[in-house]
């Protein structure tokens, strides 16, 4: 095969159409979960130290740290569920995270063992779900993709499972 041909044997780039966004409303609970982790981590790292400097004020040291924690965290989790997307083609499933710090994870369908939907209290709470890929190999052997709306999880998981199960019969 000649490489004119090979590169014409190529599927079509993916455009930005493609990539879908997580649902907005997952926005909340993005936040709640980097205000949390952001406070808690915080806190502990500046208990000690607190403690050692302001023998006296450490409690309103401590609490400015908390306020800091969850304003940061808070933004940093909604900026992070805003720039992660995701796509599905006849060949793999797309994850893009990241603005700063890039992330494009591919899936190929030949990789994938089996499907779960994971919905924990507050997901279900506002309709959302997280789908975990779980995938043949040592390196990324799971890919979660939470905040996702609970229809479009489910749509995909089927729609990943049938294409599972045909590229199985192809084998």
């Amino acid at each position: 095969m000649d490489r004119v041909s090979a590169v014409q044997d190529l599927a079509p780039p993916a455009t930005e159409e493609d990539w879908k966004p997580l649902p907005s409303r997952g926005a909340r609970l993005a936040a709640l979960g980097g205000a949390v982790g952001m406070a808690t981590t915080l806190l502990v790292a500046g208990c000690g130290p607190l403690l050692l400097w302001h023998p006296t004020g450490w409690w309103l040291a401590l609490l400015g740290l908390g306020v800091a924690g969850l304003v940061i965290g808070g933004w940093i989790g909604v900026r992070r569920h805003r720039a992660t997307q995701w796509r599905l083609d006849e060949d793999s499933l797309g994850l893009r995270r990241g603005r700063w710090w890039q992330t494009e994870t591919r899936v190929p369908l030949s990789r994938v063992q089996h499907l779960d939907l994971k919905r924990g209290p507050l997901e279900r709470s506002v309709g959302l779900s997280t789908l975990v890929v779980h995938t043949a190999g040592t390196k990324l052997n799971a890919v979660a993709v939470a905040g996702l709306d609970q229809h479009d999880a489910e749509r995909l998981r089927d729609r990943l499972a049938r294409q599972l199960d045909h590229h199985d019969d192809a084998l």
